[in-house]
């Protein structure tokens, strides 16, 4: 099995990844290896610490009762990332019809100051952005934590997904283009940041 390592995670350079040969020989193994990284996607997926530790349990479930076949697979860790973000999916159509969206705060100042001057600006910051995620269908939001923090190619959040690239492009495209009209002062911020 291959497992990725950061080897540059400093501010405005590019993710480079290294890939090394790790055996996962037990579901044990598997959970102490990639536990971390399946919990922070859930996190991100759902926007709940509680949700994120059900939807990884309902992964471990899953993937525990396919140990034989999940272990024989050259990525079992995108295995478990599929059924992750399935159950993800299926588990906010369940639930949508409890929760109700709230207003996003239009006094939330983005990029008004510089986040150095006073760290509580980006706890702000990173709230409204959650808030603002928040808004997104279930499915852009998947495409976007998919592609922007798993570092997905479209194929493979296609895979995760189960659905085409086409289907990712227009959700990536759609979801940010809502983040754009919903934060117009992030979208101005983000266009002065360097390209990474």
């Amino acid at each position: 099995h291959l497992r990725e390592r950061d080897l540059n995670t400093g501010r405005g350079s590019r993710r480079l990844i290294e890939w090394e040969v790790v055996a996962v020989e037990s579901f044990d193994g598997f959970v102490r290896q990639h536990g971390a990284a399946l919990t922070k996607v859930a996190y991100l997926l759902s926007g709940d610490p509680g949700h994120a530790e059900d939807l990884v349990q309902v992964t471990y479930l899953k993937v525990y009762k396919s140990w034989e076949k999940v272990s024989q697979a050259d990525y079992p860790l995108a295995y478990a990332r599929t059924i992750l973000t399935r159950e993800y999916l299926t588990w906010r159509r369940r639930r949508s019809n409890s929760e109700v969206p709230t207003e996003v705060p239009t006094e939330v100042p983005f990029g008004t100051q510089d986040a150095a001057e006073d760290p509580s600006d980006a706890i702000t910051e990173r709230e409204a952005v959650w808030m603002l995620l928040a808004t997104l269908t279930k499915r852009q939001r998947a495409v976007l934590v998919l592609r922007f923090y798993e570092d997905l190619g479209e194929a493979a959040t296609a895979q995760a997904l189960g659905c085409s690239t086409g289907t990712v492009k227009s959700q990536t495209s759609h979801a940010l283009s809502r983040l754009r009209v919903l934060a117009p002062e992030l979208a101005r911020r983000s266009a002065r940041l360097p390209p990474s």
